[in-house]
């Protein structure tokens, strides 16, 4: 007899917990993630940052010499693939949520 596969725990119990942003490897971190937000609120703020580094990347290219563009292109289609990533995510969390 098979055991029955439990539900993955609901993302509304996922919460973050407090993570220092690294920047400066010379300085200690002035900024955090902060403890307790909802797994689907962070993932929606990281989406929000994937779009701006997509548009940082779009610029970075115009501005970059011919040695480093390429560089530049492999940034960029690793953020569109993770935004893709996360976009999936969030369609499936709120298709889950929808009644019916």
């Amino acid at each position: 007899m098979k055991k029955p596969v439990p539900d993955p725990p609901s993302l509304h119990l996922i919460e973050t917990l407090e993570t220092a942003v690294l920047c400066c490897p010379e300085h200690p971190p002035l900024f955090s993630v902060r403890a307790g937000v909802a797994a689907e609120d962070a993932l929606v703020h990281a989406l929000l940052y994937l779009r701006c580094a997509r548009t940082t990347a779009i610029e970075a290219v115009q501005h970059t010499g011919k040695e480093g563009r390429g560089f530049v292109w492999s940034t960029q289609h690793s953020v569109e693939m993770a935004m893709a990533l996360l976009d999936a995510l969030l369609d499936g969390i709120e298709a889950r949520q929808l009644p019916g």
